[in-house]
């Protein structure tokens, strides 16, 4: 971990500091957690970014640009294990949902991090690294009101902003009850209205755990790793969104809203145009397909044109007009090195395509299709119902899978690319998670 000296970042609760973390498991998500530092350090200059790496798949070059990147933003490196599901019992086999999002629950490392630089984190903000600050969050996450809340239910508490299930692209997968009427986001007023954590219709009570924060304790800690160490592996397996899916199970009844404009989806800017507002984007959320992957087009009647639709150019361009500030603030400080490794992980100027960038490009959509033939449920349970821990509730199936045509990853039983010290690796790239999936219901309110 660095030991570079950090400014205090306006803290008024407690002596410690207030942080933002990240985690970052592929280099092929470098250019989002570059640029998450990089805008994240201009916006909120004395609040650090931790952002947690795992070094046995993340490559030296890649590693080193952060380093690097540590120099100009308030960010520390901090190395952690990859948080890997135990092996399972015969005929337990792993899906491909498992094996799409076999890093994701490395992210619960997070609420092992106590301290940053010797200094107590009183207060801690995940994001994710698909993200990218456009004004200073902090308000948003860190006031007295939050922490009133955290620091009720024995500090075992939650602030999030809520999923959305208005699905209008349509996905198959998607279950009946995903409608805009059942969106949290949809009663919404105004940019300044925060829907309340509802337990009917059950959408309404869950959480995108893009952005979510806390109080770090060491009994928050156990409270969330033994949750995860107790549950079948087997059963987390069939998580549809394995992180998203088991927090809300852990903290049912245990967070409590905040402005969506911490977690802003890109697709709200035309689902929810009644809520959005340009100017009140503190975060951005890229989900689905990556900017980074591919470069703005333009149409002959001047519309930009991005995202797997082609729907999110606006958005998507301001990703790439920070990335050209971000690149020639670096090119004059002479950070030749920074720059080359980057340049390995963001699409050509020229269009042209590598599996690097179809991993986290358009092709990610495809991994939805696998599900519109109908889903499978083995071992018992019965139609839609899933189990984590002592708890059931209702989610989509899951069902096996070809390897996958467009990262490549093998089909269950197959996905070992070599053992680590700490599990498998995967040396395909994992493409990026959708961002707002179903949960399962839980039952550790408090």
């Amino acid at each position: 971990m660095s030991t570079q000296e950090r400014d205090s970042n306006e803290n008024t609760h407690g002596n410690g500091v207030n942080a933002y973390a990240t985690l970052l498991t592929r280099p092929s998500y470098l250019a989002g957690a570059l640029l998450l530092a990089y805008t994240l350090s201009h916006h909120s200059p004395n609040t650090p970014l931790i952002i947690l790496y795992t070094p046995e798949t993340m490559t030296d070059t890649a590693v080193a640009a952060l380093r690097t990147e540590a120099k100009y933003s308030n960010a520390v490196l901090y190395p952690v294990e990859h948080l890997r599901l135990p092996a399972g019992g015969k005929g337990d086999e792993e899906g491909m949902v498992a094996e799409r999002f076999i890093d994701t629950w490395t992210k619960l490392r997070v609420f092992e991090v106590l301290e940053v630089d010797g200094r107590k984190v009183e207060r801690l903000c995940f994001l994710d690294a698909d993200m990218m600050v456009f004004s200073n969050p902090s308000p948003f996450i860190f006031n007295p009101d939050n922490d009133a809340y955290l620091a009720g239910g024995h500090a075992k508490r939650l602030v999030a902003t809520h999923i959305c299930v208005c699905n209008l692209d349509g996905d198959a997968w998607a279950p009946a009850s995903w409608t805009p009427n059942n969106c949290a986001h949809t009663h919404v007023g105004d940019k300044n209205g925060v829907p309340a954590v509802k337990s009917e219709p059950p959408t309404m009570g869950d959480m995108n755990t893009g952005t979510f924060a806390f109080h770090p304790s060491p009994a928050l800690r156990s409270f969330v790793l033994d949750a995860f160490r107790e549950t079948p592996p087997r059963d987390l397996r069939r998580l549809k969104f394995p992180d998203q899916d088991f927090l809300n199970s852990v903290f049912q009844g245990r967070w409590k809203s905040v402005s969506w404009r911490v977690n802003a989806l890109k697709t709200w800017r035309y689902w929810h145009p009644a809520m959005w507002d340009d100017n009140s984007v503190a975060v951005l959320h890229y989900i689905v397909d990556k900017p980074w992957a591919a470069r703005i087009t333009t149409t002959p009647e001047g519309k930009k044109v991005a995202g797997y639709k082609g729907d999110d150019g606006e958005t998507h361009g301001w990703w790439w007009d920070a990335f050209g500030r971000w690149e020639a603030e670096r090119k004059g400080q002479g950070e030749v090195d920074l720059l080359a490794t980057t340049a390995k992980y963001v699409a050509n100027e020229d269009g042209a395509d590598s599996e690097e960038m179809r991993a986290v490009g358009g092709g990610a959509q495809a991994f939805a299709k696998k599900w519109e033939s109908g889903a499978k449920v083995d071992d018992g349970a019965k139609e839609g119902e899933k189990i984590v821990g002592d708890v059931k509730g209702g989610s989509e199936g899951i069902s096996q899978a070809k390897p996958d045509e467009v990262t490549g990853n093998p089909p269950p039983g197959q996905s070992d690319f070599g053992q680590g010290p700490h599990g498998p690796i995967l040396r395909k790239p994992m493409f990026g998670e959708r961002g707002h999936g179903r949960v399962v219901r839980g039952g550790r309110g408090g």
